[in-house]
C-alpha cells in the first residue's frame, strides 16, 4: 500500500520537466491561454444543448443501466421507466449561471494548483503530488479517454456541420457513405469512412507536430471566428426578441432551472484544458489562473446572452432540441443566419479538436516522465519543435481511425464521468496540499477556503452519480484496462519505485 500512495515532491516534478532534452517551448501568455480554454469549451455545444435544456427531452429507460444511479438508490426499480424532464424554458439562462458556479469551485482550485505545479499533465500531476501513485495513474488514465473519446466525437460533429455548410453555401451534398460511421450498434451500415473528420484531424495533427506557437495561433484564428459569429447573432436577433416569450420565466419551477443545469453541464468541459499547458506559458503562475478564470467567464457571458435571445425569439415549448438557433431563425424570417450559425459552428468544432488534441499528448508526456508508460516513445520530445510529436502522431492516427468507423453516442458519457472525476481530485487535491504543506508558494489561493473545494467536490459527485448506471460499467471497464498496464508495467518502472529500490540498496 505504501508503494501505491507514494508522492512525488513539487521540486522533484519541476526538475523532471526542467530537463533540457525534455523540456516544452514557453510561448503562450494569457490571452493565448485564455484563447485555449474559450477554444475547448465554446463549440457546438451553445447551438445544440440550448434547445433541449429550455425546452426538455423525453428519456426512454429500459432496464436499470438506463437509469441515474441516484434515482437507482433512492427509488429502486421504479426508476426504471419512461419520464420526461421538464425544461427551464426561459431561466435556461439561469441554467448557465448555476453551472458556472458549480464549474468555478472546480476552475479555483485548478488555477491554485496549476500556480504551484506549472507543469504540463494537469489533474494528474495534482493527484501525484498529494494522493498518491494509484490515484495519479487512475486520473491519467481517465483524462486519456476523456480527451479520446471527446475529439472522436466532435469530429463525426464536425463532418456534419461540414455537409450542411458546403450544401447551404455551394450545393454541394457529399455521398452519405463518405460522411457517416462504419459500424452503428455492432453492425456494419455499409459506409465506407467519415472523410471530413479523417481530413480536419489529419490537418491538425500536422499542426500540432510543427509547434504550440503556430498551434495556439490556428486556435486565435478559430476562437475570433466563432465569438465573432456569437455576437453577430446577438445582435442581429435581438430586434425579434419578443419580452412575452420569457413569460413565465420559470414554467417549470426551480427543478427545472435544475435540470436544465445538469445538461448545460456538459458545455462547459474543456476549461481545465488550460491547466495542461502550464509548463509552455512564459509565466505560468499568473498566466494559467488568468486563462482558467477568464475562459470560464466568458464562455458564461456567451452561453448566457445566446440563451436569452433565443428563448426571447421563440417560446421554448417550440424550440427545436436538434438544432434550434438555426431553427428559431428560420421561423422569424432572418435566412442569413444559416450561414453565420454553419461557419460559427465550424469554427469552434475545429477549435475544441485542436485544443483536445493539443491536450492529450501533454498528459501522456507527464505520465511518461514518470516512466509509468515507457518513455521512449511518449515522453520523446522533437528536437525542433519541442512538440510531443510521437504521442501526438498516436493520438491523430487513433482519433482518425475511430472518428471514421463509430458514431461514438454511446461513449460520450464518458467523457462526462471522467471529466467529474478529475473535478473531484483536482479539488481535494487543495484541501490535502493546505494540511500537508502550508508553507508551499501559492501565487494564486482559491478563496474562501475550505468552502470552495468542498463545494467543488459534492457538486461534481452529485452530478457523477446522477449519471446512468451503464455510464459507471463502462468506467470501471476502462480503468481494470489501466489497471492490468499499470500493475504489469507502471508499477515496477516508474520513476518512484526506482528511488524506493535504490533507498532500499
Amino acid at each position: 500500500m505504501s508503494q501505491l500512495l507514494r508522492t512525488k515532491d513539487i521540486d522533484q516534478l519541476i526538475a523532471a520537466a526542467e530537463a533540457p532534452e525534455k523540456r516544452l517551448r514557453k510561448t503562450l501568455g494569457p490571452w493565448s491561454l485564455t484563447a485555449l480554454g474559450v477554444g475547448a469549451v465554446i463549440g457546438s455545444g451553445i447551438f445544440i444543448l440550448t434547445g433541449t435544456a429550455a425546452a426538455g427531452e423525453v428519456l426512454q429507460r429500459h432496464s436499470i443501466l438506463h437509469a441515474p444511479l441516484l434515482d437507482l438508490l433512492l427509488h429502486g426499480r421504479n426508476a426504471v421507466s419512461t419520464i420526461g424532464r421538464p425544461g427551464a424554458g426561459p431561466a435556461i439562462s439561469l441554467s448557465f449561471l448555476l453551472t458556472a458556479l458549480a464549474c468555478s469551485f472546480a476552475a479555483l482550485c485548478y488555477a491554485e494548483m496549476a500556480s504551484m505545479i506549472p507543469i504540463a499533465g494537469s489533474a494528474y500531476t495534482y493527484a501525484y503530488a498529494t494522493l498518491g501513485e494509484i490515484f495519479a495513474w487512475i486520473i491519467g488514465w481517465d483524462l486519456i479517454l476523456e480527451y479520446a473519446v471527446s475529439n472522436m466525437a466532435v469530429a463525426v460533429g464536425f463532418s456534419a456541420y461540414m455537409n450542411d455548410l458546403l450544401e447551404s453555401l455551394f450545393g454541394v451534398h457529399l455521398p452519405a457513405k463518405l460522411c457517416n460511421p462504419m459500424i452503428v450498434g455492432g453492425e456494419f451500415t455499409g459506409n465506407w469512412f467519415n472523410v471530413p473528420a479523417l481530413a480536419v484531424l489529419l490537418i491538425l495533427t500536422w499542426i500540432l507536430v510543427r509547434g504550440v506557437r503556430e498551434s495556439a495561433k490556428t486556435n486565435n484564428l478559430m476562437v475570433l471566428i466563432k465569438v465573432a459569429a456569437i455576437l453577430i447573432f446577438v445582435i442581429g436577433a435581438a430586434r425579434a426578441v419578443r419580452t412575452e416569450n420569457w413569460h413565465p420565466f420559470m414554467p417549470n419551477g426551480f427543478p427545472g432551472v435544475l435540470t436544465g443545469a445538469a445538461i448545460v453541464f456538459f458545455t462547459y468541459i474543456g476549461f481545465d484544458s488550460v491547466s495542461t499547458h502550464a509548463e509552455e506559458a512564459r509565466n505560468p503562475r499568473r498566466d494559467v489562473p488568468i486563462g482558467i478564470i477568464a475562459s470560464l467567464l466568458i464562455c458564461t457571458v456567451l452561453y448566457c446572452a445566446v440563451s436569452a435571445i433565443l428563448t426571447g425569439m421563440v417560446p421554448s415549448s417550440e424550440l427545436e432540441t436538434r438544432a434550434p438557433v438555426a431553427a428559431a431563425f428560420r421561423q422569424v424570417g432572418l435566412s442569413w443566419a444559416r450561414y453565420i450559425i454553419s461557419a460559427g459552428a465550424l469554427a469552434g468544432i475545429t477549435s475544441v479538436l485542436l485544443v483536445l488534441m493539443l491536450s492529450q499528448p501533454r498528459v501522456l508526456l507527464a505520465m511518461a516522465r514518470d516512466r509509468l508508460l515507457p518513455p521512449g516513445f511518449f515522453g520523446a520530445v522533437h528536437p525542433r519543435f519541442r512538440t510531443p510529436w510521437k504521442s501526438t502522431m498516436l493520438t491523430g492516427f487513433v482519433v482518425c481511425l475511430m472518428a471514421g468507423l463509430l458514431p461514438l453516442r454511446f461513449l460520450m458519457e464518458l467523457v462526462n464521468i471522467g471529466t467529474l472525476l478529475a473535478f473531484v481530485i483536482v479539488c481535494a487535491a487543495v484541501l490535502i496540499m493546505r494540511v500537508k504543506h502550508p508553507e508551499a508558494e501559492r501565487p494564486f489561493k482559491a478563496p474562501f477556503y475550505p468552502v470552495v473545494p468542498i463545494l467543488g467536490i459534492l457538486s461534481c459527485l452529485l452530478l457523477m452519480f446522477s449519471l446512468t448506471v451503464a455510464n459507471w460499467w463502462r468506467l470501471f471497464v476502462w480503468l481494470g484496462i489501466g489497471f492490468v498496464i499499470y500493475f504489469g508495467y507502471g508499477r515496477r518502472h516508474s520513476v518512484m519505485a526506482k528511488v524506493r529500490a535504490a533507498a532500499g540498496r
